[in-house]
């Protein structure tokens, strides 16, 4: 095992076998050895890219300068497939495999392709013939001119309520609908299409009067749609610009019918929450194959560290871990890749994949952040040192707990689904096959019991609750894999 943690591809062959034998992905993980390492890494230090408001004649056009590097980096990837592939091969299997090599080597890089792909997905599926005719195309190109996408949901208010949050507001017209209002944490800004939240203004101000819009980055007469008031200056994920947006009676495009609003915004949203949990992962197999690359280099007391008993012994609890933290990530992507044609009202397995979807979202985001930390801890002094680069997957993986819905979102999304669907029923029915008999019944009791205590001591003894579940969740199916 220990040879195949230092290559995210040898590891994901070792893990899905014939799902990741395409000699695209070696090829892109070859690129990434050879140049994107170095590229990363200069875009990493030069921090927070500038904002070009206006040009030199005072014409407002909000470029995002970064080094030319970085846009051969950020290319790379779409040239790959990790969009076009899905659309092509009919499966999202090849975004996530090549979204886990580019999170290996670079975690906010892969923000700017599950973005893309949140915005082509929803387009494809629920967009008018119209509007796909228009706007598809340019998102499936295979060479530098491919559009980009963005999802854009949060405002000043937050994102776990959006009810009561997203104040931006749609007006329909002839041809298409007009929005007015602000997006406070706009990942990829800058991009050609988003997928926008909008209240709709004749609707019901909860989150039944939401609705799913395209916006595209210019208007039918060729001037901006949208305007950027600043770029955020964030710890880590430098690869992604992230900025505040400003609406002001921008054309979009409504996607569905209006009154699924809220089932495609979290549909977008499931899309990114796995890739999230694919990115923790591989970011976390890239700080402990660093780690134990210098374990086995850094002498102390007569012999490389990872020879120490208690260090050895931590390494194997790790990379024990890390096969289950990826076991539970891929079973989300299996199920999502199975269910993702599958519209409201949804068939009873989708109920069974949002669970796992939260259970793998709050847990390799949480096993990513202790990874990285635990990896600068074998680093020592030097690993808080920038120059050595290990600092660096701890401050990207602190925003990844974060992105997509904060943990406890994830816990009470996650309650609810088993509260109103029974889906850990559902789960621990597809579990049975692998599980220990005796730990399986111990935790069937143990959801069982705690989903009928009342409702304040339910919801805050669900911490708890929701980590036993996804470790056991995460172990089973590494087991069944082995």
């Amino acid at each position: 095992m220990e040879q195949s943690i230092f290559s995210p591809l040898a590891f994901l062959r070792r893990c899905v076998g014939d799902v990741a034998q395409s000699g695209y992905l070696d090829e892109y993980q070859g690129w990434w050895e050879r140049e994107g390492k170095r590229i990363s890494a200069a875009v990493d230090r030069a921090g927070t890219p500038w904002l070009r408001m206006f040009d030199s004649v005072g014409k407002r056009v909000d470029e995002i300068l970064y080094p030319p590097d970085y846009w051969q980096m950020l290319r790379r990837g779409y040239q790959a497939g990790v969009v076009w592939r899905v659309f092509a091969e009919h499966s999202l299997i090849p975004h996530y495999l090549l979204g886990y090599l580019t999170s290996f080597y670079d975690a906010g890089l892969y923000c700017p392709y599950t973005v893309s792909l949140s915005t082509a997905v929803p387009l494809a599926k629920y967009g008018t013939e119209a509007v796909k005719a228009r706007f598809l195309p340019a998102m499936l190109r295979r060479d530098e001119t491919v559009w980009q996408g963005a999802t854009w949901m949060t405002e000043i208010g937050g994102g776990s309520d959006l009810g009561a949050t997203v104040q931006t507001t749609a007006v329909q017209a002839a041809d298409c609908w007009y929005l007015s209002g602000d997006k406070y944490f706009a990942s990829n800004v800058g991009a050609e299409l988003a997928v926008v939240a909008a209240r709709l203004a004749s609707g019901p101000a909860d989150i039944r009067g939401l609705g799913l819009f395209l916006v595209p980055r210019y208007r039918a007469d060729g001037s901006l749609n949208y305007t950027i008031r600043r770029l955020k200056d964030k710890i880590g994920t430098r690869s992604v610009p992230t900025g505040e947006v400003e609406l002001r009676y921008s054309e979009a495009y409504l996607l569905g019918l209006a009154e699924w609003g809220i089932y495609l915004i979290l549909e977008t949203l499931n899309l990114s929450r796995v890739a999230n949990s694919v990115g923790s992962v591989a970011l976390a197999q890239r700080a402990l194959a660093d780690a134990i690359d210098y374990a086995h280099r850094r002498q102390a007391f007569g012999k490389p560290i990872a020879e120490h008993p208690l260090l050895r012994h931590q390494i194997e609890k790790r990379v024990v871990a890390l096969e289950a933290a990826f076991a539970l990530a891929w079973e989300a992507v299996r199920l999502l890749d199975q269910l993702c044609q599958a519209t409201p009202r949804y068939p009873e397995q989708y109920h069974l994949f949002r669970l796992l979807a939260h259970l793998a979202k709050y847990w390799t985001a949480e096993y990513a952040v202790q990874t990285a930390k635990w990896a600068m801890e074998i680093y020592g002094g030097i690993g808080t040192l920038a120059e050595f680069g290990v600092e660096r997957w701890l401050r990207d993986a602190m925003i990844l707990p974060i992105w997509e819905g904060t943990p406890h979102r994830q816990i009470l999304d996650g309650l609810e689904v088993m509260e109103r669907k029974g889906a850990h029923r559902m789960l621990f029915q597809y579990l049975a096959p692998y599980a220990q008999p005796e730990a399986w019944a111990a935790m069937q009791s143990r959801v069982e019991a705690h989903l009928a205590l009342p409702q304040d001591e339910k919801e805050a003894g669900a911490e708890d609750l929701f980590g036993e579940l996804a470790s056991f969740t995460a172990h089973t199916l590494r087991m069944r894999g082995l």
